[in-house]
């Protein structure tokens, strides 16, 4: 098979292509007029927001940032209030300041929000007791409640997602440029789930070092740490819905090419990641930074066709590959991707995420994920790039800023007793904000290792 151009791509090509997750919507009238509805409102990024992520994931590929991509499996519309956007911010904000200094570089920090309100299913169809239902696919195209009504793909959700996209962006915004989350005072965190870890000395001594550099920033400038610069958020969520990808994909003014104006990064999932299926056909002709999700079917020769297609002229910042290969398989299986890639000479960001490949269930049927798997497959992705020289530049974690018990172990100990105590995920555990927290220190620590 030739290996496609961007010379034959057109917004509208995907649709000649197998798409693959896709709803089928009872009322083919109301789903056009909903998706032109949505094309003529606003855009909820700016082309020019993307070119600057484009810029930054760069950078990150050449070890100069390192990229934080963390927010919820699927995100609800009931959860579109401020403590839930906030909680979320703060989490992410603490990690990034944990890694700045840990790492001793710049953070590039992307929110898995503002739009992941699709989800893939393994099954179009659920069954209880005997009933058949359509599976629940995220907000965005049905409903969680097991009912006809429920699961019937409404195309009004669409219009819905996008509102509370931009409600969701505009907190962010208003937070991230106020000087939020306590950056200059790390003691205000709460970080009394480190007393249960054997390295709580490590942890509270990098906490205070932290402290004493603000401290000593500040003293040397003059200036309030937080009033230096405003800090920069980026939205990402996976392509999923391809016509409501393509309602907010336009060209802009001055400049070339379409743009997906929905997200500053959008991602192609595992499950949708086959070289000639829709949602790569759409994904390589966009001009924003794209991601792809590398899962444990992937082959080392159809990954290299993969680069070649969805970043054909290898634009710097263009592509991020996103491993998710599962702590018990990633030792042998990602030397051989990135050999992979790095025989094409193309230059792309890794970045590992720790946490799909890493799905449990337990004899109650719960969705769980072990830290300490989540932890070992992010050590090994380490190790393995370190060892084929190449570089990882990021992490990709399901998190919240919520007191939630979905994933077992971390510092506290949690067990499966405790993930009936608050387990809120409809679809896929998160950490909860002291394991995502411990999981920066832990970065930290090992990159220690690894590199002095």
């Amino acid at each position: 098979m030739s290996e496609p151009t961007i010379q034959d791509w057109s917004l509208h090509s995907w649709r000649e292509k197998d798409a693959l997750q896709q709803p089928t919507y009872p009322d083919e009238a109301a789903l056009e007029e909903k998706l032109d509805h949505v094309a003529a409102l606003p855009p909820l990024v700016t082309s020019w927001e993307v070119e600057n992520l484009k810029a930054e994931i760069a950078r990150a590929a050449q070890g100069d940032r390192f990229l934080l991509q963390g927010g919820e499996c699927a995100e609800s519309f009931g959860n579109c209030r401020a403590d839930v956007i906030t909680g979320r911010l703060k989490i992410l904000m603490q990690m990034s300041l944990v890694l700045t200094y840990g790492l001793n570089t710049s953070i590039v920090r992307v929110g898995r929000f503002a739009g992941q309100y699709a989800k893939p299913r393994s099954s179009d169809t659920e069954t209880r007791d005997g009933t058949t239902l359509p599976s629940y696919r995220g907000d965005i195209i049905n409903g969680p409640e097991f009912s006809a009504e429920a699961r019937r793909p409404d195309p009004e959700r669409m219009v819905k997602a996008y509102s509370s996209s931009s409600l969701t962006l505009n907190l962010v915004r208003a937070l991230a440029e106020g000087g939020f989350a306590d950056l200059r005072h790390p003691e205000y965190w709460d970080l009394d789930f480190m007393d249960h870890s054997p390295l709580a000395e490590e942890y509270h001594a990098l906490v205070d070092a932290i402290g004493d550099t603000i401290d000593f920033v500040e003293a040397v400038t003059e200036q309030e740490l937080d009033s230096l610069e405003s800090v920069t958020f980026y939205t990402s969520h996976e392509a999923l819905l391809l016509p409501y990808e393509e309602a907010l994909s336009r060209s802009v003014p001055h400049k070339d090419g379409i743009y997906n104006l929905g997200t500053h990064l959008p991602w192609v999932g595992k499950r949708t990641n086959q070289v000639d299926n829709a949602h790569v056909e759409y994904a390589r002709g966009i001009e924003n930074p794209v991601g792809l999700k590398v899962g444990p079917d992937m082959t080392p020769s159809r990954l290299k066709t993969l680069v070649r297609t969805l970043d054909p002229e290898d634009e710097p910042g263009k592509l991020t590959l996103i491993s998710r290969l599962g702590a018990d398989t990633i030792g042998d299986r990602l030397p051989a991707l990135v050999e992979a890639v790095q025989a094409t000479g193309q230059s792309v960001l890794w970045i590992a995420d720790p946490m799909h490949g890493n799905t449990e269930t337990t004899d109650d049927g719960t969705k769980t994920r072990h830290f300490d798997n989540i932890l070992g497959e992010l050590e090994q992705a380490l190790d393995v790039h370190a060892a084929e020289g190449s570089h990882l530049g990021g992490v990709h974690f399901e998190l919240t800023g919520r007191d939630v018990t979905e994933c077992i172990g971390g510092a506290r100990g949690l067990s499966e007793a405790d993930l009936g105590r608050a387990y809120e995920s409809r679809v896929d555990p998160r950490l909860n904000y002291e394991q995502s927290l411990e999981m920066a220190f832990s970065i930290v620590r090992k990159y220690r290792q690894l590199h002095g």
